[in-house]
């Protein structure tokens, strides 16, 4: 299914249970952030579907289909967004395909508002070279902060190993820009958890991982790494930037 930001949270309307406030829901990442540190993502994940419902979603970059597979173990059905840059490689396209057809979840594809053709033409073409910034707001930070306006809460695959700016990212936090609880069931999980979770549950991994991309972004703005380097170093290459803004 694709559609833009806009139309996924009208659609939602009169479908999803009423929200809650964002007090109540500042109130409950207050309790539970410290009792569900601890627990596995799976747990982490039932107690999200259960406070949540249909307010709950969860989010996929499909650099791997790691939480999706999670998410429909645990919820079958779940909504699993996807945000379609129009600037992303065509095996992160086939990983989304494939992960839409033989999962149990409800693959959403939202779009910016605008497409690349049109977005050169009000900032000038490569906005990503010459303010990878603003071009990120645009293609990725604001359709998802309206993608998540029909839910309380949504999860990332979100790891602290990752980069040292993630490395208090809570299992159960609090967003104040969107005023959603972000849900991070696999905060805690190293390299080799991921790597040993793909392997026991066959799981779906976009094929640039093993071509020397392993953290995938949108291809002008993705480089290969040599083996053994920061993983991230090949998004942004060569800028002074090490993230979309997402999850900041």
């Amino acid at each position: 299914m694709t559609a833009t930001a806009t139309d996924i949270a009208r659609s939602n309307r009169g479908v999803h249970t009423e929200g809650r406030t964002p007090e109540q829901l500042r109130e409950l990442v207050s309790h539970w952030g410290a009792e569900l540190e601890l627990a596995p993502a799976e747990v982490i994940i039932e107690w999200a579907a259960a406070t949540f419902g249909e307010r709950f979603c969860v989010t996929s970059s499909m650099g791997d289909a790691v939480l999706a597979h999670l998410a429909a173990k645990v919820v079958p059905g779940v909504d699993v967004v996807f945000l379609d840059t129009g600037y992303h490689f065509a095996e992160t396209i086939g990983t989304r395909d494939a992960v839409a057809a033989t999962m149990n979840v409800n693959l959403l594809t939202i779009t910016p508002a605008q497409t690349v053709a049109e977005q050169d033409v009000e900032h000038g073409p490569r906005l990503h070279e010459r303010d990878p910034d603003l071009c990120c707001a645009l293609r990725k930070v604001r359709p998802l902060a309206e993608s998540l306006t029909a839910y309380d809460a949504w999860a990332t695959g979100l790891r602290r190993a990752e980069t040292h700016n993630r490395v208090i990212a809570p299992v159960i936090g609090w967003d104040a820009k969107k005023q959603k609880v972000k849900v991070s069931p696999m905060a805690r999980w190293s390299d080799d958890d991921v790597d040993r979770y793909i392997a026991e549950n066959g799981v779906l991994v976009n094929p640039l991982v093993y071509d020397g991309y392993p953290s995938i972004g949108c291809a002008p703005c993705t480089r290969r790494v040599e083996a053994g380097a920061d993983p991230r170093s090949g998004r942004w290459a060569g800028m002074n930037k090490t993230e979309c803004g997402i999850h900041t």
